[in-house]
């Protein structure tokens, strides 16, 4: 999949739609999603132009890498989820419709999540 410069999360990184802000640095923006799934469902997304976690971990830099891994903590504690759980998931592809062609990591907390995966 190649990465689309017009992707709603480019979109929201150039300032062409609104996003209701819970965390920034340099490297990476967390925001609230508009259809959230759970009391907190954060989108966390590296700045760069990235499609998926594998070309995240194979093309972005160490500082890039550590920006989001820290956002994910950071966010969640300011969210209060830490101590009652909360789940983070980042969809690759088709099979895993990734809809947005933007790497970002969802952060699920506020209730109980139920199973990770149901059996077909």
């Amino acid at each position: 999949m190649a990465y689309d410069r017009n992707n709603v999360f480019a979109r929201i990184l150039r300032g062409e739609l609104p996003c209701s802000k819970v965390y920034e640095d340099e490297h990476t923006l967390a925001f609230r999603d508009i259809n959230p799934l759970a009391p907190t469902h954060i989108l966390v997304i590296p700045k760069g132009e990235y499609v998926s976690v594998d070309d995240f971990s194979q093309n972005a830099s160490e500082a890039e890498i550590v920006s989001l891994m820290r956002a994910i903590g950071h966010v969640a504690r300011a969210e209060g989820v830490v101590d009652d759980g909360y789940r983070i998931l980042a969809n690759h592809g088709v099979a895993a419709r990734q809809e947005v062609p933007h790497f970002h990591i969802h952060i699920f907390g506020g209730r109980d999540l139920g199973p990770m995966l149901t059996r077909r």
